[in-house]
């Protein structure tokens, strides 16, 4: 009779009510459903074996920061070498520092700078890498801008470099490895983007770096759709702030990750989606940003970015 009743009530119920009640069903739905599988991939999704993409991993930008975090992580995991860089110094200490801590690891650098001669470079990168089964390519290097400054006030050799190696050289050293990916029918490319150009709405200041930090993002979904069937996971890694030099930031902590510390995250994260934020406290502040209106945070980002400004300015001023 209760049930009865029961079903009676429900008819007499606006139709509207009843929408309502269904809508507010599928978003706790969804809710429940989008955090049951952010629980999974951050805690308990297993890593992928990076050996079966091949036993030589290929990173660029690898004498500091993350992509040294990188080298490093990589050559834990077993993982041969291929270390890109500008300096033939820097490359050599790394180099030595990895075989003193990994012996077995094999490692062959090749000195590029990829904001020069790119041609010269991606020629050397081939060379080093013919006869050699690259399964994992990393495309860390980047530049960004010495402090916040107006688009009016970008010079010329920063604006050419931001290009050159955000945008050229990942597409040309990416170029330059995939096809040995493709013969192998096997491979894994991480492209080292920035919540720069997808976290927040905009980034003042900074608007030709989060530019090119957006094409690595496109170029990475739209190569990852073209070559997941042929066996390639291509994946753009989504790092908000890190401890590097890059980002003027000395000190570690919850939110900001040390480079060994992000890219301990990002190893376990390759070869699943094609955009990821590696480290999980930055998938809660990308959350977060999610729901906070875009005029917010471009207020807050542009206060934050003209106090960049004025202390490098200040600094500058000094040196002078």
């Amino acid at each position: 009779m209760e049930i009865c009743h029961y079903a009676e009530d429900l008819k007499q119920q606006p139709t509207w009510v009843l929408l309502l009640g269904l809508i507010g069903l599928l978003s706790l739905s969804k809710f429940t459903f989008s955090l049951l599988q952010w629980v999974y991939v951050t805690f308990l999704r297993p890593p992928k074996n990076l050996r079966r993409y091949g036993s030589w991993s290929l990173v660029t930008g690898p004498t500091d920061g993350i992509g040294r975090a990188f080298a490093f992580q990589l050559a834990r995991k077993g993982l041969n070498l291929v270390l890109v860089g500008r300096s033939p110094d820097k490359l050599a200490a790394v180099s030595d520092e990895i075989k003193a801590k990994f012996g077995k690891t094999q490692i062959k650098t090749v000195v590029a700078d990829l904001s020069g001669d790119l041609s010269e470079g991606v020629r050397r990168i081939r060379e080093a890498i013919e006869g050699i089964d690259v399964g994992l390519l990393v495309n860390n290097a980047g530049v960004s801008y010495p402090y916040a400054r107006f688009f009016h006030e970008v010079d010329e050799e920063l604006l050419k470099n931001l290009i050159r190696v955000n945008v050229e050289a990942t597409t040309k050293v990416t170029q330059a490895v995939i096809p040995g990916m493709l013969e192998r029918k096997k491979g894994a490319i991480v492209n080292v983007g920035s919540g720069a150009a997808i976290v927040i709405p905009s980034d003042p200041l900074y608007a030709v770096y989060a530019a090119t930090k957006a094409y690595i993002d496109q170029f990475s979904r739209s190569i990852h759709v073209e070559y997941k069937k042929s066996g390639i996971d291509v994946q753009c890694q989504v790092p908000l702030y890190v401890a590097t030099k890059m980002a003027s930031i000395r000190r570690s902590s919850f939110f900001v990750p040390s480079p060994d510390t992000y890219a301990r995250s990002a190893l376990h994260s390759i070869g699943y989606e094609p955009r990821c934020t590696p480290y999980w406290p930055h998938s809660l502040v990308w959350c977060i940003t999610s729901v906070i209106p875009d005029f917010i945070i471009d207020a807050w980002r542009l206060r934050f970015s003209l106090g960049i400004r004025k202390r490098g300015q200040l600094k500058d001023s000094k040196k002078k």
